[in-house]
């Protein structure tokens, strides 16, 4: 059984989605959010409180423990010593589904840029990379949808 659940977000976008997430983050009782390349944090680098962030997370970035990364490549090395299991979702020719996402005792789960996904040099450091079946149309969720649906698959 899942018993930590931490989250990356690395090159997302929009205030709007990182919000969201911490939103779901709280409501599914994870340990904490990592934020990485050019992913806005709750607290600008002026040491000012994002309004747009809180407005989105309804202020879940003051209950969810949070931390920027720089060096991504090294965090996820560092991850995987300290006992977690790394997954990405991303769409991928070595992708499963995600509802096969091994249920192990610590897991980081990894949400990427809103149009370019998780950069390959992540997926290659990855253990699993997990996909949401889609049956419409379109490719892909927004971001925030897609950490929800799997966020909460893990609960």
């Amino acid at each position: 059984m899942v018993s930590q659940i931490h989250i990356l977000l690395h090159d997302i976008r929009s205030t709007h989605n990182v919000g969201a997430i911490f939103r779901t983050a709280d409501a599914i009782g994870a340990s904490k959010i990592y934020l990485s390349g050019y992913t806005p944090a709750p607290i600008d680098r002026f040491g000012r409180a994002r309004t747009d962030i809180s407005k989105a997370s309804l202020g879940a970035e003051k209950t969810v423990a949070w931390e920027s990364v720089e060096d991504v490549q090294k965090f996820l090395k560092d991850m995987k010593h300290g006992g977690f299991h790394i997954c990405a979702v991303e769409q991928s020719k070595n992708s499963i589904d995600y509802k096969k996402i091994p249920k192990k005792e610590k897991i980081l789960i990894i949400m990427g840029n809103e149009v370019g996904g998780v950069e390959e040099e992540v997926l290659k450091i990855c253990d699993t990379i997990a996909e949401i079946p889609m049956l419409g149309e379109k490719e892909s969720l927004n971001v925030s949808v897609a950490a929800g649906i799997v966020l909460y698959s893990l609960r």
